[in-house]
């Protein structure tokens, strides 16, 4: 087996875990081979160009490793403050509380419309935690050796990360022919993160290549020019970390706190930490001023994001993405076995399932023009807490405010997530699923929702009518990345027209979309005056006298 397959296997498990995984092919390869090479051009990863040091000669590392803490502990002998700078972040504490809201936020947590929820499947999920070993709420998250330093500085493209406790045989059985790790080859070559560490958990999250996001996949890890201007791999090459710029092991940029309008713009004398948005690079007014069309597009800023124009499609490069998941048909077997089933295939000519025993039936969408609406940074969640009214679907499990008169707000692109998902229909609540395990009560296993949702709300002493149901839902996510060329940018017709892009967008005049008698009116004697002022001038200039005519 390939150290590609293998690290397909792995990357992807969640997306190939059925019955059958162990005879097909997994559908999206994750090529962990584009990591840097000898005689590859690097990653630029913002203020970092790489390491005084070289890690193939330190004497801590010239030893066998048996285990992933281990190695995190020589690491530590020498980086001695990075184990408590780096349990600040959200990768290790998948915790986050909103200073605006107050709601508790974070993986740990919530609930998503997709694999539904992370927490009670720890054991799973938890293989895209930044540490080792947690599998229950019994996790000692101030173990500084639990932290996991290769999964985002891998530079041999070998390594990869298993299940945190066992699931079902059907589930457990990709993983019988993974070799073994030899750990210290990899701890030798560590380096700065690139694209396909940073991708093997992004671009893999919802349990797929691109499945969530869809404008995350892995057709960025060596992307062309067309698919994102600043990973093109033959020119800026960015890595991850160049916008979202590290300090002690902190992240710029937040889906949990995204702002909106930066009206800050670069930072002086060096580049922000503390955001990754367009402007902190590319500063207020990033088109050069040599004509009225450019000095427009400026003027636009002020209300459309620069990924509104600047990304007109997401999920391309040949990558689909889940756009509907249907959870209300999950479980049918055959002869009492799970199975899986292809129906699509996407632009590079691979295929992926459109059913699956354990998750139900999906459709998929690729080259997608985004939803557009106001939007000011704001995200709102429903939470395992909140209750509804479930006479009005769809709910909402993520939702996000703005209008034009704010003055925080700007147009943004999004993709719009559609799920009928389990909840409890008496409390009119969302659910925790226990989905994984080798319990008689895991639905990957017995495919009985009624008993997955009784154990994953007694697991943590929630309220549960015993009544279940399924409700529709949607999720918004902010389209950010798969920037086109500027050639490739939306143009002034796209949007004012009477059926553009914007043709539901409310609060706004656009001209071009929307018409007003008079508005309309005064306009065109404004512009007939105009003219007639230029004709008068002219014929003034051509019949008077004297030399300057």
């Amino acid at each position: 087996m390939s150290i590609t397959t293998r690290l397909v296997a792995v990357g992807l498990m969640l997306a190939a875990c059925s019955p059958t995984a162990a005879t097909q092919p997994s559908p999206t390869a994750v090529d962990q081979t584009a990591l840097e090479t000898p005689g590859q051009r690097p990653q630029q990863s913002g203020p970092l160009s790489g390491g005084s040091a070289d890690h193939t000669k330190f004497e801590v590392l010239q030893q066998t490793f048996t285990t992933g803490p281990e190695v995190t502990e020589a690491c530590l002998s020498c980086h001695t403050e990075t184990g408590q700078h780096f349990m600040r972040n959200i990768h290790w504490t998948w915790d986050y509380v909103d200073p605006e809201t107050d709601q508790q936020l974070g993986k740990r947590h919530l609930i998503n419309n997709f694999c539904t929820n992370a927490r009670g499947n720890e054991g799973m999920c938890a293989q895209c935690h930044a540490g080792y070993g947690w599998k229950d709420e019994h996790f000692d998250f101030t173990d500084q050796t639990q932290i996991d330093c290769l999964v985002c500085h891998d530079g041999t493209g070998n390594y990869y990360k298993t299940p945190n406790n066992e699931g079902h045989s059907a589930c457990s059985v990709m993983f019988e022919d993974m070799p073994p790790l030899d750990l210290g080859e990899i701890a030798r070559n560590v380096a700065l993160p690139s694209r396909a560490n940073c991708g093997t958990c992004h671009f893999n999250g919802g349990g797929g290549d691109n499945v969530k996001h869809g404008d995350l996949s892995t057709a960025l890890i060596d992307p062309p020019r067309t698919l994102d201007v600043h990973m093109d791999a033959a020119g800026l090459n960015f890595a991850c970390t160049a916008c979202h710029i590290t300090k002690q092991h902190l992240w710029a940029g937040s889906r949990y706190k995204v702002i909106a309008k930066d009206t800050e713009g670069t930072g002086l004398p060096g580049e922000r930490r503390d955001v990754a948005t367009c402007e902190s690079c590319h500063g207020l007014s990033p088109h050069p001023i040599d004509s009225v069309r450019a000095f427009k597009l400026n003027d636009h800023i002020s209300s459309v994001a620069c990924q509104t124009c600047h990304i007109p499609e997401f999920a391309r490069g040949g990558v689909a993405t889940i756009t509907d998941w249907d959870w209300r048909t999950a479980g049918k077997t055959h002869d009492g076995e799970g199975y899986h089933e292809h129906g699509y295939t996407q632009g590079n000519g691979e295929q992926r399932y459109t059913y699956k025993s354990i998750k139900g039936d999906f459709i998929y969408a690729e080259d997608v023009v985004p939803e557009y609406a106001w939007f000011d940074g704001q995200m709102h969640y429903t939470t395992i807490d909140t209750r509804f009214d479930d006479s009005q679907q769809p709910i909402e499990v993520n939702h996000f405010g703005g209008t034009r008169a704010d003055g925080d707000s700007r147009i943004w692109p999004f993709k719009r997530m559609r799920t009928w998902m389990p909840y409890d229909a008496g409390n009119a609540t969302l659910v925790y699923t226990h989905l994984w395990g080798v319990d008689d009560t895991a639905y990957w296993g017995n495919y009985d929702m009624g008993q997955a949702i009784a154990r994953g709300m007694a697991d943590f002493g929630l309220d549960y009518s015993g009544e279940f149901g399924f409700v529709e839902t949607l999720s918004w996510w902010p389209i950010t990345h798969m920037v086109a060329p500027k050639e490739d940018a939306l143009a002034c017709r796209d949007c004012h027209a009477a059926e553009g892009r914007l043709a539901g967008l409310e609060g706004v005049y656009l001209p071009g979309r929307d018409h007003n008698r008079w508005l309309d009116l005064i306009g065109i004697l404004a512009v007939g005056l105009t003219l007639l002022g230029i004709l008068i001038h002219a014929l003034i200039r051509l019949f008077s006298k004297g030399e300057q005519h």
